[in-house]
């Protein structure tokens, strides 16, 4: 299937700042984008990018913004690739021991910004899972507790809460679903890794509020890393990763350095439909 991406985001500026952004299709999905113009990021007014690849392997830009700008509009627009099929699903995946682990997993296990694995949450995590199957079965029941504690609410989110708020206060949106479920993974010696992206309503019911990006987790299971969605609960077709990180303090997808106002946020994830063919009579 064909999906096509995109966004328009708006940011005013106040004083003369540097913009870091992550918004490019993660490069593990660059040879997924179809047509020979790639990606169509624009920045106006019309300013240079500095790109660079980051720690974690994500695709960054950095823009100088000059004094008097005012504002500083990126937009995109893409059509890419995706084989339409959900979430890989292994029940037969299992988790290796720390001592032999891959190293370049081992960061993943790791306290981080939003992530307290040095909290309550660590006898938590063992007293509610220890006694559940190690591998697939102890991610996917972290995943459901998670999925059944915590309440979706756009109107309580707040950039500053960590998976032991998403645990005390019991809503959030889908970072703090990640959040919590990343955590509690770690705790269990079990790697995971934020990811943000694209997931449109593909195959599912139309979500009543506006298309946003979206956070889910991978846990490294066996050889290699699986994707799980607290959120949703459910595998899901068409997600296109744009980056990777410890959690979301890691990924923004823009960062200013000075004061700056959103004051315009579209995100488009739709699948390509194929106009249907029209039959013309003969001799027409």
């Amino acid at each position: 299937m064909l999906i096509h991406i995109g966004f328009d985001i708006e940011l005013a500026v106040a004083s003369p700042t540097a913009l870091i952004y992550m918004l490019h299709v993660h490069p593990s999905r660059a040879a997924d984008i179809q047509g020979e113009a790639g990606e169509r990021v624009t920045i106006c007014p019309q300013l240079h990018a500095d790109h660079y690849t980051d720690v974690f392997g994500n695709h960054c830009a950095r823009v100088d913004v000059p004094q008097g700008v005012g504002k500083i509009r990126l937009r995109n627009e893409a059509v890419v690739f995706d084989t339409g099929w959900p979430d890989a699903v292994n029940p037969h995946a299992v988790t290796d021991h720390p001592a032999h682990l891959p190293t370049g997993t081992l960061q993943f296990l790791l306290p981080s910004r939003y992530c307290e694995v040095d909290s309550e949450l660590l006898q938590l995590a063992w007293n509610l899972f220890g006694n559940v199957a190690p591998g697939w079965q102890r991610v996917q029941a972290i995943c459901d507790f998670v999925h059944q504690r915590v309440r979706f609410d756009y109107a309580c989110a707040r950039a500053t809460r960590t998976a032991l708020d998403v645990f005390r206060e019991r809503v959030g949106v889908c970072r703090d679903f990640t959040h919590l479920a990343i955590t509690l993974c770690r705790c269990m010696n079990i790697p995971a890794r934020y990811a943000t992206g694209y997931l449109g309503d593909i195959g599912v019911p139309a979500a009543p509020y506006p298309m946003d990006f979206s956070a889910w987790f991978e846990a490294y299971l066996g050889d290699r890393w699986y994707t799980f969605d607290a959120r949703h609960n459910v595998p899901r077709i068409g997600r296109i990763v744009i980056a990777r990180g410890r959690d979301a303090a890691d990924v923004p997808i823009t960062m200013l350095f000075g004061a700056n106002t959103l004051e315009r946020f579209e995100v488009t994830t739709e699948e390509v439909v194929a106009a249907p063919a029209v039959a013309q009579a003969e001799g027409v």
